[in-house]
């Protein structure tokens, strides 16, 4: 079962099937990879677990991305991750919890990793990192109308997941490569989901940090992400930071959208806000398609400065 069985509900459904159908079309033009979030350039990790390498502090940290604003059953994302630092071997250990939802489909993934870096010279770094967990894909066909049999059968499938990175980095540079998202089978039939999730997705990504001028620095930022029979995704950013502390950015993604990034950024806290909207006339009309995101972050340990990179 998935959205085009809607054509086959009764008039009672055709309402949210309309709704669902065209929430489909407009992600299926986006083309968005499984848990895409606007702020990347500043909170790597869940793409990329040798990231976590690049922080001497321990961290908690939270993304919430929410797209259609007042539209029942619209697509939302939420990441959570904390991850310590074990400097005895130069390495660092964590977990993430993500949950992307649509409708009457949830995608969830949990894992825990571990990093190690390998010094090359005085000051660059190559870090690999290894993450394990479990996928799940949930259904929930019969929320819509469980008597009729179209409706009937919810789908719950659970399995397990690899991931692998790579990173070669130093004080103010970064370029990494992975696969955080190595399915060992495939999961889930229905909806738009069946077009992104569940398939091996493939990460390149860089950054540096310049400096424009006293207490000036930017920050130019991208990631190409690619998945089979989905077209590359590629984000380009840039960031100016004015002494550390505040940092005003914009992005752009190749699936025509882009946003506005304000983030605030202390020794112990960090607060990061993204608006993110289509530059395409082709995206529903009369819809609010714009995406709001708010990243929370909590670092912890002793000589804690800012971390912009």
């Amino acid at each position: 079962m998935n959205l085009k069985d809607c054509k086959t509900a009764t008039i009672g459904r055709w309402g949210l099937c309309l709704i669902l159908l065209g929430l489909a079309i407009d992600l299926k033009a986006q083309q968005q990879q499984e848990f895409s979030y606007t702020q990347y350039m500043d909170n790597l990790t869940p793409f990329n677990q040798a990231y976590s390498l690049l922080d001497k502090s321990g961290s908690i940290n939270a993304v919430v991305r929410k797209q259609f604003v007042g539209i029942q059953g619209a697509p939302s994302t939420f990441i959570f991750g904390g991850n310590v630092p074990i400097e005895s071997i130069g390495g660092a250990s964590g977990i993430l919890v993500m949950n992307d939802k649509f409708a009457i489909e949830s995608n969830s993934q949990f894992s825990a990793y571990f990093a190690k870096s390998i010094q090359l010279s005085d000051k660059n770094f190559l870090g690999v990192s290894i993450s394990g967990g479990l996928k799940s894909y949930v259904a929930n066909f019969s929320s819509l109308d469980a008597s009729d049999p179209q409706f009937r059968n919810d789908v719950r499938q659970t399995k397990p997941n690899l991931g692998f990175g790579i990173m070669y980095y130093s004080d103010n540079y970064y370029i990494g490569l992975s696969m955080p998202e190595l399915t060992i089978t495939g999961l889930g039939t229905a909806g738009v989901q069946d077009n992104t999730n569940f398939r091996n997705h493939y990460y390149f990504s860089g950054a540096f940090i310049t400096d424009l001028a006293d207490g000036i620095k930017l920050k130019p930022a991208a990631m190409a992400a690619y998945a089979k029979d989905i077209p590359v995704t590629i984000n380009v950013s840039g960031t100016i930071f004015l002494k550390d502390v505040l940092g005003i950015g914009i992005n752009y993604r190749s699936d025509r959208a882009a946003a506005g990034i304000l983030s605030i950024n202390m020794n112990s806290f960090k607060l990061g806000y993204s608006y993110q909207f289509s530059t395409s006339s082709a995206r529903l009309e009369g819809f609010n398609n714009a995406i709001h995101e708010i990243t929370l972050t909590y670092r912890f340990g002793d000589n804690i400065s800012p971390k912009i990179l």
